[in-house]
Parts: structure tokens; sequence; C-alpha cells
């Protein structure tokens, strides 16, 4: 079965240096039916204004996974893990037992779009833990795993058995989401429009699958999609 979220539907919130996109509760937005799904809990669609940011601020016992679509996001932890992130590279944090961050739009004149993403560890007071990694020729014309709970193919390995795959397809391009009868899977469109199960979906959408194994997803035009493989 699959339910499509409609990017319409998700939650919003504008606060001038941040135009944020909630498919799941977050923050002040609250919807008691949109709580997460499965091992996932938040996806987060981000656009930062120039040299604006996330001030320092802590986490704990939450797997956080940041994927860029624009710009570049700086970031840096309490672990002296940091960096700057841009389209084509995926960033782990482990929060675990406590982890103090921030995250500013690396750049003064252009704005940062990303995605973030959180998942609920498999464990509580994991050792904090950072990871930072390119996938870009990786995705390009295929699905490829860019996050996992085994490091499978050389994905940042997480604590959670999750796999997170990302792709980014030309038009007509097709991929069979990787996903066994007994497992859960999330669909995000990042970008451009794909086809599945009959149904358009547009960037902003996000769909779940239960009891569904090895659906197929066709590329309306240019597309980038994240794929999550949940217990």
């Amino acid at each position: 079965m699959i339910t499509i979220r409609k990017s319409i539907d998700r939650g919003r919130r504008n606060h001038g240096w941040l135009d944020a996109r909630h498919t799941f509760s977050f923050g002040d937005y609250r919807d008691p039916a949109q709580m997460g799904f499965r091992s996932l809990r938040v996806i987060n669609e981000d656009v930062v204004a120039p040299g604006a940011g996330f001030a320092p601020h802590s986490h704990r016992d939450m797997e956080i996974v940041t994927y860029v679509l624009e710009g570049g996001v700086k970031h840096e932890d309490s672990t002296g893990g940091g960096g700057v992130i841009r389209p084509g590279e995926v960033q782990y944090m482990c929060a675990g037992s406590g982890v103090t961050h921030s995250e500013v739009n690396a750049s003064p004149s252009e704005p940062l779009h990303l995605l973030q993403i959180w998942l609920l560890p498999n464990a509580k007071d994991l050792k904090p833990g950072y990871a930072q990694k390119s996938v870009s020729a990786e995705i390009d014309g295929r699905l490829a795993a860019i996050v996992s709970g085994d490091g499978r193919d050389g994905s940042i390995k997480i604590n959670q058995d999750t796999v997170l795959y990302a792709a980014r397809l030309k038009e007509g391009q097709e991929v069979v989401l990787p996903l066994a009868a007994e497992r859960f899977g999330w669909l995000q469109i990042a970008r451009g429009g794909a086809e599945i199960g009959g149904a358009v979906m547009q960037a902003g959408d996000g769909a779940r699958f239960e009891a569904e194994a090895g659906p197929k997803l066709k590329a309306l035009g240019l597309a980038e999609i994240l794929f999550f493989d949940l217990p």
C-alpha cells in the first residue's frame, strides 16, 4: 500500500531568515497524525537566508542526516566535527549522549536549501560522532545507499537498521525501490517529479510504503529522490 503526503499538506513556518516545511510534527507545528514513520522522525525542508543559520544548540539520542540541495551549510559541533556541506554530499551526526552544534549558511549572498532528517537510534546514550561524505558520483543515474545501519557499499554507518538511498535521475529513467515485503519505506521527492504506482509525485511530496515489495519509480524530467528502507 502506498500513501502519499502532498507537499502542500506539510506544516510550514516562515521565520524570515528561515522558511521551513515539516513533513512530520516539529517545533510548534504539531499534527498527532504526523509524528513520524517507523524510525523516521523528522524531514524538514529548510531555506535559510544568506549568512543566517542556527546558533549553537543541543540534541541527544537522535541520528541526524543533512542533505544539501543548493548552497552550502557550515557545520560545527562539540565532537570536533565540522565543515561545509554542499550539494552531492551527505553529513551525519550522532547526537547520542549529547552534542552541541551550529549550522549556518556559508554564503553571504545566496540562500541555502537543504533537507534535515532525524532518525531514532537503536540505543540511548551512544557516543556522539560525525561523518561527511561525497556521494555525487554514486547517485547520478542510479539509486545508491548513502547511509545505513551496516555501512553497505561504503555508505556512512548509523545506529539504526535503516538504509537511506538517494538518486539523481534524468527524464524517463526508472529505478526499483529496494524494499522487501516485511519492511517499510518512505519516499521523499527532493526535486522534480516522478511516477510511482500510477500516481504522480512532485518536489516536496512524500509517500509511505507498507506491504509493498519492490515498487518501481519513473522520473518525470530531472528528478532527485531519497528513499528510506525502514524496519
